[in-house]
């Protein structure tokens, strides 16, 4: 299968599942919150129920992946995001905005297995890894194009869910087209016949699975309250605060170049690089905020962090999980998914309680944490 007619509608949908209807949720917090009155702790909540409803089908999403293949879950993950944006933009209160925060946030963990899933069927092996992390990209795309939406479409949040539920319905016909049944193409009906969940690499995971969840929690509370923090210490109009959302998507697509600096540099190099670079992010938007320089320094490395992070993290799965590249996928993260669940809860609680550049420095020092667990070597 020739690689655009894969990875570009992985990347659309993984855009659209993580960029639009999951992380876009923080740039639109604030006009969230005046509407329909909520408290910073209720928005930590809210928050992780995208994470909660991401541990509960990325699990789903693997075993099913693995027993049947990757088209049900990937046509299912669009289905859910395009549902649960529509519920966040009809939400006349919290409970129905919850629900759709609920399918929104199942939608990534529906998404990212069967991926990894069909590229190890229909790519040749020496371009999987490349393939991989450039669909993981697809959350850079998503975030650059949420934080462009914000400021053509700014205050009008209930519009601009309208409109990523348009392009959630259309990418969802896309992938329906361009994602073959199990019984076409390269490696199928090898995947068909070993259809079982091997749990191969479960005792060579347990650095993976600390890692990930330590690198979940220390992201958490800049996914969640850092467009909020910078808008609440300086003096920024509209469209700089949704240039700082533009920021972190447009760098983070550089993640998408993770693959090709994993082969040179090697997995322990680029983790322990990764982990610092996001631990720095926060703290250096601790230290100043409203310094409009060194905010949009923050996003920038925080995007290209997060996204080269997460491809590391896949890579290291997969290798780990050498014959199941959906449970290689599903493991890293899904834990580092319970670690944002954590930490989105506890961020909000901690910001009422000691402020935002307490918070934020606290969660920097759990990034710095993350890199001294780091990698056997090899």
């Amino acid at each position: 299968m020739k690689f655009s007619k894969l990875v570009l509608p992985g990347i659309t949908m993984i855009a659209v599942t993580y960029g639009l209807a999951r992380f876009s949720f923080g740039l639109l917090l604030p006009a969230i919150n005046e509407s329909l009155e909520m408290r910073d702790s209720t928005s930590g909540v809210v928050s992780s129920l995208f994470y909660v409803a991401y541990c509960v089908t990325i699990v789903v999403s693997t075993v099913i992946t693995t027993q049947e293949g990757p088209r049900r879950m990937i046509i299912l993950a669009g289905l859910s995001a395009f549902l649960g944006l529509l519920l966040m933009a009809i939400a006349p209160n919290v409970w129905l905005l919850g629900l759709g925060v609920l399918l929104a946030g199942g939608s990534t963990g529906l998404a990212s297995p069967p991926y990894g899933a069909a590229v190890s069927i229909w790519m040749k092996t020496e371009k999987q890894g490349k393939a991989n992390t450039w669909i993981n990209s697809g959350t850079g795309f998503g975030i650059a194009l949420s934080g462009l939406g914000a400021i053509l479409l700014m205050p009008h949040w209930r519009l601009t869910y309208g409109i990523y539920a348009a392009l959630a319905l259309f990418i969802l016909l896309w992938n329906y087209k361009a994602i073959p049944e199990m019984n076409t193409g390269f490696g199928a009906k090898l995947v068909l016949k070993k259809g079982n969940f091997s749990l191969q690499g479960v005792k060579r995971a347990n650095r993976l699975m600390i890692a990930s969840l330590v690198l979940g929690f220390s992201t958490a509370a800049f996914w969640t309250f850092s467009r909020t923090f910078i808008g609440t210490a300086g003096d920024y109009n509209e469209w700089q605060l949704s240039g700082f959302w533009v920021i972190i998507g447009l760098f983070g697509v550089l993640g998408g170049f993770s693959g090709s600096l994993i082969e040179k540099s090697g997995l322990p190099l680029a983790y322990k690089g990764g982990s610092l670079a996001i631990a720095f992010a926060s703290i250096l938007l601790a230290l100043a905020p409203e310094n409009f320089s060194i905010a949009y320094i923050s996003a920038g490395l925080f995007g290209c962090a997060y996204i080269f992070l997460t491809g590391v993290l896949l890579v290291w799965g997969i290798r780990v999980f050498i014959k199941n590249a959906s449970l290689g996928i599903g493991v890293p993260f899904l834990l580092l998914a319970v670690g944002q669940v954590i930490g989105s809860s506890f961020a909000g609680v901690f910001i009422e309680s000691w402020g935002y550049s307490f918070t934020f420095m606290l969660y920097g020092l759990g990034g710095i944490a993350a890199a001294f667990i780091g990698l056997e070597k090899g």
